[in-house]
């Protein structure tokens, strides 16, 4: 049952996906104030709307909405809520959210490059396009009204500040309330899985892509710079020793790509030979997500120095130094 503590309250909205549910988040600010908005299908809106009245409320009651990242399960209910209602998150959620067709073909042509670059057989590019499209279906097609970035007080939420967690997406931030460290921290952290850190194509003004898991590192050791307490997560329960954790978790995160980079040793593979090395029974199955784990584990090596990489026609191929 959904209820009231310390001028939080979560929300558990059920999800099409494999993560399963996903947690929404409702403050008490100088306004009535919703983090994060669930999937777009009319379960997670009967969901939301009966949990409202659980606290008492209504969708109309609800006077703004802060976006962690632009994920469709945490965004797709905005196209259920007033349309008036403001919306605020970081300015590159808006590409996502927002869609246009010039993106889309940006996007389309991202891909097809990265495939050939990664190795990866014609045959799997539709198929994984087909996987994106359907996975959109599930968010929104909604403008920010408003756009916070690293340092500031988000609107009507004094005692609030935005920190950017880039990794997960490049469009992610986390709340943290500074008098007692409570955090709001979207997908940045979990208490039950590592989150993936997804590729995106090059930001705005940019040609080369984000690396996510670099980013996604980075992210995670400057919190441990913060005297953060509770944490409300995107998915599944909260966090207490949020320290602890991040430490355990990038030390897991480093073991695998020393993993990665054994299997480089005295040999020359593709970022698709290593991914069905890596994900033998899953790789064709969820394609998108174990590429972009494997591209991960090798662009942190990158960043150590651990592997070389050259061009071979269109494709990279890596080797352990």
């Amino acid at each position: 049952m959904a209820e009231w503590k310390d001028g939080i309250a979560k929300l558990t909205l059920p999800t099409p996906f494999p993560v399963g549910d996903v947690n929404a988040y409702l403050i008490k600010g100088d306004r009535l104030t919703l983090v994060d908005a669930g999937t777009k299908t009319p379960d997670a809106w009967e969901s939301f709307k009966s949990q409202l009245a659980e606290l008492k409320l209504t969708p109309e009651d609800i006077e703004q909405v802060i976006l962690t990242h632009d994920h469709p399960d945490h965004v797709g209910l905005l196209d259920y809520l007033p349309s008036e209602l403001e919306v605020y998150g970081h300015p590159l959620n808006e590409r996502w959210i927002n869609r246009t067709p010039e993106f889309e073909s940006v996007h389309k042509k991202f891909y097809e490059k990265l495939f050939a670059q990664f190795g990866i057989p014609d045959q799997y590019f539709l198929s994984s396009l087909k996987v994106m499209k359907k996975t959109l279906v599930f968010s929104c097609d909604r403008s920010l009204t408003g756009t916070v970035r690293e340092g500031d007080v988000p609107s009507a939420l004094p005692g609030w500040r935005v920190i950017e967690t880039p990794g997960h997406a490049q469009s992610h931030i986390v709340l943290l309330r500074e008098k007692d460290g409570v955090m709001i921290a979207g997908d940045t952290i979990l208490a039950g899985i590592s989150p993936n850190p997804l590729l995106e194509p090059p930001l705005p003004g940019e040609s080369e892509r984000p690396k996510p898991l670099v980013q996604y590192n980075a992210s995670l050791k400057k919190l441990l710079k913060y005297p953060i307490g509770l944490v409300y997560t995107g998915h599944g329960a909260e966090i207490t020793e949020l320290h602890g954790l991040i430490e355990k978790r990038i030390a897991r995160q480093h073991d695998r790509a020393m993993q990665v980079r054994k299997m480089l040793e005295g040999k020359e593979l593709t970022v698709f030979e290593i991914c069905k090395l890596l994900f033998p029974s899953v790789y064709e199955r969820e394609l998108n997500l174990t590429i972009s784990e494997t591209v991960g584990q090798l662009d942190y090596l990158q960043s150590l120095e651990a592997i070389s990489v050259r061009e071979e026609g269109t494709a990279f191929v890596y080797t352990a130094k």
